[in-house]
């Protein structure tokens, strides 16, 4: 796996909702090796340990990344306040991705900040790609609209009934296992949104891929801090996030509970 590591000019920026910012860097070495669903680790001035966040969007031909992001500590809120023409320090891209193969029919699933990682699958799969998006409240809605103009079809879901479906994520994937059906479903976002999907997966035996979210270090596999519980062959072993995911097949993935 090749990643590169460098202060990378900042191209564009744009704030997506409150606390939830668009930041894209111009990077051609690490663009042209990046795969949807890995991440970076970005480094914030003032600190040591670099902030895993996930690559949004890849343009090999203008050779940049994109990262959406939500501020949720100190770290990410220096990131925040990088400019148009600031440098951003990257080291990416990591991990593995997704790996959907195209002409299929993928189901992206995606919860608040789970949902930026999944675009480049809209984007690669277009109407063969249905994009089940969970937010809190109207105002915390991103990229649906990019999801969108890629061609996919979007169901969105609110936990407040604003906007779109009320209630789980879970309804309209059911409804779209049972009435149209899958290849492939793939999904990111907090731990119990994903464990519901697994399941539904399970029910309706259709392959799962999950993208993981876990405290980082140093994001290369070197400290373990990351590490998940894993099954392979009937043997438990524990895996690196970081390294070995962060997306994972479901079928490996030994959840908690």
């Amino acid at each position: 796996m090749s990643y590169f590591c460098d202060k990378y000019p900042v191209v564009e920026k744009k704030a997506l909702a409150g606390g939830v910012f668009s930041v894209t860097v111009k990077c051609p070495e690490a663009a042209n090796a990046a795969e949807v669903g890995q991440f970076a680790n970005i480094l914030a001035d003032g600190y040591t340990l670099r902030r895993p966040i996930s690559i949004c969007e890849i343009d090999k031909e203008k050779g940049t990344l994109r990262f959406v992001f939500e501020v949720r500590g100190k770290g990410t809120e220096v990131i925040s306040h990088v400019n148009e023409g600031d440098n951003l320090d990257v080291l990416g891209p990591l991990g593995n991705g997704f790996k959907a193969p195209e002409g299929k029919r993928v189901i992206v699933v995606g919860g608040g900040i789970g949902v930026p990682p999944l675009l480049g699958i809209a984007k690669s799969h277009g109407d063969k790609c249905t994009a089940i998006l969970g937010f809190r409240s109207y105002d915390k809605i991103i990229l649906a609209d990019e999801f969108e103009k890629f061609g996919a079809n979007v169901a969105v879901c609110t936990d407040d009934g604003s906007v779109g479906f009320k209630g789980l994520v879970t309804v309209p994937l059911e409804n779209t296992l049972k009435n149209v059906g899958a290849d492939l479903v793939c999904a990111c976002g907090p731990e119990p949104m994903i464990k519901a999907v697994v399941k539904l997966c399970e029910q309706y035996k259709i392959p799962c891929r999950v993208s993981l979210e876990q405290r980082m270090g140093c994001g290369v596999g070197a400290c373990v801090v990351c590490s998940c519980m894993t099954v392979k062959d009937g043997k438990e072993h524990y895996a690196r996030v970081c390294k070995d995911g962060p997306v994972f097949d479901a079928k490996e993935v030994r959840f908690d509970g």
